[in-house]
């Protein structure tokens, strides 16, 4: 499971260092997709695989269905580690994620998601105020 904050910088070329603690739960090669939220998401390729068996799973007949897999699966990239533990970006997905310098990299669960420094901060800081009600609606009668 994937977890944690990291600060980072994206370099001109699009090549970003990923903490050490991330790169064992990735393998060796490993899937860089647009996220939700003008992030972007990595997944290990075994849990890139589970994604898509879902997303096989919906009806073509529905739009939302193809939207969604023409967003997610067309930006996706495979991508691997170079000797400096860094990973390269393509341009459409910096664009996409507006990556300029600082880039947050953050675990969560399955994925890591890769931000903008401004994104996230400003993410964060309307998210943080009404966590109490995320979690009593996501968690109301479930015992943890």
């Amino acid at each position: 499971m994937f977890m944690g904050e990291y600060h980072h910088s994206i370099d001109d070329k699009g090549r970003l260092i990923i903490p050490a603690k991330f790169r064992e739960g990735l393998g060796e090669k490993f899937i860089i997709t647009r996220g939700i939220e003008n992030c972007l998401f990595v997944y290990s390729e075994q849990d890139f695989k589970k994604i898509v068996n879902k997303l096989e799973t919906l009806p073509f007949t529905k739009k939302d269905a193809r939207q969604f897999m023409r967003f997610f699966l067309s930006g996706a990239s495979e991508a691997e580690f170079d000797k400096q533990g860094r990973i390269h970006i393509t341009s459409p997905l910096i664009s996409y994620a507006e990556l300029e310098k600082e880039c947050i990299i953050i675990g969560s669960g399955d994925r890591l998601e890769i931000w903008s420094s401004k994104a996230w901060n400003d993410f964060f800081d309307s998210a943080k105020d009404n966590m109490s009600d995320i979690a009593e609606n996501l968690f109301d009668g479930v015992d943890l």
